[in-house]
């Protein structure tokens, strides 16, 4: 799978839009459209950046799952607000 399909596929799954992850990467949203669509690359560091924001490691990015994908799944069930309300509590913690 291409990174940026890879991206867009993890991105929906976790029901975020561009701007969102964009923001939260501190990249660009159309450096992201970019990506995603196959017309521009991304560096390692940036790449790492977005798999920290999507809550994956580039292993788990390029097809090692562990067992996180329960985790995620269950996040995967909250709404928008309250992932927002998650990411911002886990922010703090840092």
């Amino acid at each position: 799978m291409e990174v940026g399909a890879r991206i867009r596929e993890l991105r929906e799954r976790r029901g975020f839009s561009q701007n969102k992850l964009a923001e939260w990467a501190n990249i660009s949203q159309s450096h992201l459209r970019r990506v995603e669509m196959g017309e521009a690359d991304i560096t390692v560091g940036r790449l790492s950046l977005i798999c920290d924001t999507l809550g994956v490691t580039v292993a788990e990015f390029f097809g090692e799952s562990t067992e996180r994908d329960d985790t995620l799944s269950a996040v995967s069930t909250l709404t928008n607000e309250q992932r927002e309300r998650l990411i911002d509590f886990l922010r703090s913690l840092k």
